[in-house]
């Protein structure tokens, strides 16, 4: 998930910083409408964290290797502010590991930040259907890392023939991450519904 700079064209690395600041910006209201931003960096904290770290731990899948992301997670948990927590997230790791390009962190953030926002949207509704939600979160844990690959590929895609074979490359191994993220997603989201069940989204509906 980590594009290095000069592979992408300026039209392509544009749109990621324009789409991200964009996302950022409308995290922010809608957190602001939710209650105190100040209320929130803990929550905000935590998880920025736990992206940081799982993103540095790879795995080797040859022909290459990957790693956890963690953003249907995220999504679930810090809704809007998922976007600019893994923002956060990726500026630390270009800046101190140079994982990633720094040209690159805006499309970087979208191929990441976009799936969780989705994921987000997606577990607020099957919750408020009364789906469970374990189930939920597992299907919007696989479901991210699904999107965040599409958008992966065809982000390289743009980029030229020669990395075509990389785009293609990508996608089976990352297969095996999103089974591994349905299952860590489900079991924190179902930890949470039962110690924690306020950072869900929801929980004051769900209540009454």
């Amino acid at each position: 998930m980590h594009i290095s700079d000069g592979v992408l064209s300026p039209a392509v690395i544009a749109f990621g910083w324009i789409v991200s600041i964009i996302f950022i910006a409308f995290a922010f209201k809608m957190a602001q409408k939710q209650g105190s931003i100040a209320e929130q960096i803990p929550k905000l904290s935590v998880f920025t964290a736990a992206f940081f770290v799982a993103s540095l731990i790879h795995i080797n899948v040859p022909p290459t290797s990957v790693h956890l992301i963690l953003n249907g997670l995220l999504g679930v948990v810090l809704g809007a502010l998922a976007y600019p927590a893994m923002f956060i997230g990726l500026v630390l790791q270009a800046l101190l590991f140079q994982h990633g390009g720094i040209t690159t962190i805006g499309i970087n953030s979208f191929n990441v930040g976009v799936p969780a926002l989705i994921c987000y949207a997606v577990f607020r509704k099957g919750s408020g259907m009364g789906l469970s939600k374990p189930a939920i979160g597992g299907i919007c844990g696989g479901l991210a890392i699904l999107l965040t690959t599409v958008f992966l590929a065809i982000t390289l895609i743009t980029a030229g023939e020669q990395f075509e074979m990389m785009a293609k490359l990508v996608v089976i191994p990352h297969m095996l991450i999103m089974v591994i993220e349905t299952i860590v997603t489900a079991s924190v989201v179902a930890y949470l519904a039962k110690v924690k069940p306020e950072l869900l989204p929801l929980n004051k509906e769900d209540k009454k």
